[in-house]
């Protein structure tokens, strides 16, 4: 077998590019606004493009969007991109935003109040980077469409 060309995005040249984006503009309604975006999306992904998506996969996008938001909201007030893009068989969720510093884990600590969202969306997640952009920086996090045959969820990889 050959190995297939990728695309910058890591998609084939010849897939299906199933995407939508969205501005948010930095009011209070948007991080309600993104997860509602991202359920939708993922049921279109189903009804119009016949890709199976477990019901853990919306819940998942649905959390990781809205820490991801969330965070973008809290550490760089102001206008944010959020885009969802079926690669593969896994969706891919970014947000960009404003502000340049790249978040950083932190150790786990079972007794600090907050601050867990970026842990929380490692954790479940196939693939997450953090770069930065010509302006601000973009989060990525992949998730898988589907779960393993047994149940076993994919392990996260480096995107």
């Amino acid at each position: 077998m050959n190995p297939v060309p990728l695309g910058a995005d890591g998609a084939a040249p010849d897939e299906r590019r199933i995407h939508t984006t969205i501005a948010l503009d930095g009011d209070g309604a948007d991080i309600a606004h993104a997860r509602h975006l991202a359920a939708d999306f993922l049921a279109r992904v189903q009804a119009e493009h016949g890709l199976p998506v477990s019901r853990r996969a919306i819940d998942v996008t649905r959390l990781v969007v809205s820490e991801l938001v969330t965070n973008a909201r809290k550490y760089a007030p102001g206008p944010a991109l959020l885009d969802l893009r079926v690669i593969g068989d896994t969706v891919e969720v970014r947000v960009w935003d404003s502000d340049p510093v790249l978040p950083l884990a932190r150790a786990a600590d079972a007794g600090r109040v907050g601050q867990h969202g970026l842990e929380i969306v490692m954790a479940v997640c196939q693939g997450f980077a953090a770069q930065r952009e010509p302006v601000g920086k973009s989060i990525t996090a992949r998730i898988a469409l589907l779960d393993e045959p047994a149940g076993a969820l994919a392990g996260r990889q480096p995107l």
